[in-house]
């Protein structure tokens, strides 16, 4: 387990970097260059607090890393990108130093390169296509085009560089959007850019959508997210929190009664699945949803400031293996839980969960109980979870998805003691925007439909993009969404004008 010291990190690196100054690189030098890794805090101190633990490059190390790029002529890594960021331009900035000209090219396809920086599977998006990865026969030893976006990123809000993208003179439209997620903060940036009012509906009481109940403090701190608002908040878009859209006021009144003349719905998929099975009504079975929503927008590990009650723990099973289920484990260790174990019916190889967080997990001390499903959950007399009786599975043949199938071995029940329960095996669309929205189509699992090019729903002027259309997506392809539909929508409203 490597413990970082970031002075003598930067000391190293800058020898280092000494060492290809002046040097004209050829392609199999860049392919010798050693991957910069990503220092984080000690797995025995983090474990204890809520401080971010990937701690981001030093300034040596983000030029080495950039110099590994290649500049390939066909840019496969822009194609692997939701919203076609210009990744070798940013990148050869990043590797001259000029990290205000490499940020202002990611902010001309992206608003939040310190959030997808952070929280994006490049792994499986524009790392997966590296042409250096590639050549080196594993997405291991791709270019770390998230880490030095993180960095450029970074070195803007800690230089106080960045500039408010302009807005055109007022249209005299009136747009409002739904949620104040990812998609939708991309969207509210580029139909305000064409100076249309925006004004944004959020249900809770802070704004951030997923960004902010979703994922912990440890991996996406909650500044990072008010700086996107604070940015919005600059160019003149309006945010209503406490505001239910369905419930406060209805899709057809905005557009009917309040003044509204186009609708953007980026409300998410925030209605968690559970397994339905003996016992999930008991005390001490929650969703990931809520022991997350708890510990992140309301604080449940202050406990001096906390506005929840903390539930003690000592054993947690968390049932699932994406990343939502790693965040809830690695939360309720710091919540201070004695053991977290995750709950798997499938083995390693099958984990949908990013490397890098199934490696925090696993240093931080979850522990994995892989080819097992949950079949009934076992109270005690208080109503108290207080066993978890599991079966044994073996893997079948692959599922649709190309993922072997887990089978149930007859006959192979085990009760194994466990206080807490966390669900995190997904979520489903709220339905109350369907249900009290006439005339918009929804799939079977509650998404709306939409038009896959212009985001465009069965309702005019009405469009719609991040889960409520996918149903779970990543940040980034939540914000390519987000940026389709604005397009669309502006183009919609300057036909009305004429």
């Amino acid at each position: 387990m490597e413990i970082f010291d970031l002075k003598k990190i930067e000391e190293d690196a800058q020898k280092l970097l000494s060492s290809y100054e002046n040097v004209d690189l050829s392609l199999k030098d860049r392919l010798k260059i050693p991957i910069q890794p990503m220092p984080s805090q000690d797995p025995k101190e983090r474990i204890n607090n809520m401080d971010e633990v990937a701690l981001g490059y030093t300034e040596s190390q983000v030029k080495i890393e950039s110099l590994r790029c290649i500049d390939c002529k066909n840019a496969p890594c822009i194609k692997g990108c939701p919203v076609g960021i210009d990744i070798p331009g940013f990148i050869k900035k990043a590797a001259e130093g000029k990290f205000a000209e490499s940020v202002a090219i990611i902010r001309e396809s992206s608003m939040l390169p310190a959030i997808c920086g952070r929280v994006c599977p490049q792994e499986s998006q524009c790392q997966l296509t590296c042409t250096v990865g590639k050549s080196l026969k594993s997405v291991d030893k791709a270019v770390n085009i998230g880490r030095i976006e993180r960095y450029v990123a970074d070195w803007e809000s800690a230089n106080k560089s960045r500039q408010r993208p302009e807005v055109k003179e007022e249209s005299g439209f009136k747009v409002g959007v739904v949620g104040s997620g990812p998609a939708s903060i991309t969207a509210a940036a580029d139909l305000r850019r064409e100076g249309h009012e925006v004004v944004m509906f959020e249900a809770l009481h802070k704004a951030g959508g997923v960004l902010v109940y979703g994922i912990p403090e440890f991996r996406l701190p909650k500044s990072i997210v008010q700086e996107e608002l604070d940015a919005l908040y600059d160019m003149g878009v309006k945010i209503e929190m406490n505001y239910l859209v369905g419930r406060t006021g209805k899709v057809n009144d905005l557009l009917n009664n309040e003044g509204f003349d186009a609708l953007f719905i980026g409300s998410g998929a925030g209605l968690p699945r559970f397994l339905n099975i003996e016992g999930e009504n008991l005390v001490g079975v929650f969703s990931a949803n809520e022991y997350l929503t708890r510990s992140n927008l309301m604080r449940a590990y202050d406990k001096m400031r906390a506005g929840t009650p903390l539930y003690t723990s000592k054993h947690v099973a968390v049932f699932g293996g994406g990343n939502v289920a790693m965040d809830a484990a690695r939360t309720a260790k710091r919540l201070g839980a004695q053991s977290v174990t995750i709950v798997y019916r499938r083995t390693a190889n099958e984990l949908p969960a990013r490397k890098e967080e199934i490696e925090h997990a696993h240093e931080e001390g979850i522990k994995f109980m892989y080819l097992y499903s949950p079949t009934k959950i076992v109270g005690d007399e208080r109503g108290r979870v207080k066993q978890v009786e599991l079966l044994k599975m073996e893997l079948g043949e692959p599922d649709d998805s190309g993922r072997r199938s887990p089978v149930v071995i007859p006959n192979s029940e085990q009760l194994f003691d466990f206080d807490t329960v966390i669900v995190a095996i997904g979520n489903n669309s709220n339905p109350l925007i369907e249900r009290t929205t006439k005339n918009l189509k929804v799939n079977k699992w509650g998404n709306i439909i939409v038009d896959d090019e212009t985001g465009a729903t069965s309702i005019e002027g009405v469009y719609a993009g991040g889960d409520i259309v996918l149903g779970s997506a990543t940040v980034i392809l939540a914000m390519g969404q987000g940026r389709k539909a604005a397009k669309a929508m502006n183009q919609y409203l300057a036909s009305k004008r004429k």
